[in-house]
């Protein structure tokens, strides 16, 4: 299984790094709010609290929109052509999803270039430890997003997706924190995932590691890992069956 999630990895990463205007314009949304939006936040917070939201912000609409190149390898017969070969149907959904979880790796370097350029100072271990999260989180979210390119209809999978992200976005508290929102929306905030990530980004950003807030967020993450990949798995097993 590992080499063959190898080779799938690889002739997607090589087909990926071809496009370099795509990669970059994938992260082009929350570039233009850090550019935009960053001054006028930074009058009445820290760049440490904005920039962790724009990373969550660029995983969801990055690997949460993986699903696409799925929806066109249906189309085009591509799974169809799968079914015959002997690849393993983990290796063929991790193939898919580590070339996604590059992309964002690179998108997210680009982010935080430009973060820095505007003054974001976060320490060395909590870049570290926020980029294995984000890294693990997109995985996640790749997966996910699979699966469910793969199960509803193939017209649907863009305005559901598109649909679905932009309210995750706001009630994880990306863009502002939520203890700044009513409280009806502040406790509706806590069904999302992707709110615990956001405040444990946040605290690794400031230089807080060893904090409820940090492991809560990790234990969610990997459970929401956990719970995608089966997802993910199990799809893709009932596709190629």
């Amino acid at each position: 299984m590992p080499r063959e999630t190898w080779v799938l990895f690889r002739h997607g990463l090589s087909v990926t790094l071809r496009q370099k205007v795509g990669i970059a314009f994938g992260a082009i949304q929350p570039l233009l709010f850090l550019v935009l939006f960053g001054p006028i936040f930074a009058t009445f917070g820290t760049w440490e609290t904005l920039v962790p939201g724009l990373i969550l912000q660029l995983g969801l609409l990055s690997t949460g929109m993986a699903g696409f190149g799925v929806v066109f390898d249906k189309r085009m017969g591509v799974l169809e052509r799968l079914r015959v070969t002997p690849a393993g149907r983990l290796a063929l959904l991790l193939g898919r999803v580590l070339n996604n979880v590059v992309t964002l790796v690179l998108q997210t370097a680009l982010l935080l270039a430009v973060a820095f350029a505007f003054g974001l100072r976060a320490p060395a271990a909590g870049l570290a430890a926020g980029f294995v999260l984000v890294v693990v989180l997109g995985a996640s979210l790749a997966a996910l997003s699979y699966a469910i390119a793969l199960t509803i209809d193939e017209n649907l999978f863009a305005p559901v997706m598109s649909t679905a992200v932009m309210p995750l976005i706001l009630l994880s508290g990306a863009l502002l924190p939520m203890s700044m929102a009513p409280g009806w929306l502040d406790g509706l905030s806590y069904l999302s995932p992707f709110r615990y990530v956001l405040e444990a980004l946040r605290d690794l950003f400031a230089g807080r590691y060893a904090t409820g807030t940090v492991a809560v967020g990790v234990a969610v993450t990997v459970v929401f890992t956990a719970i995608s990949l089966t997802i993910g798995t199990r799809v893709f097993n009932r596709e190629q069956e």
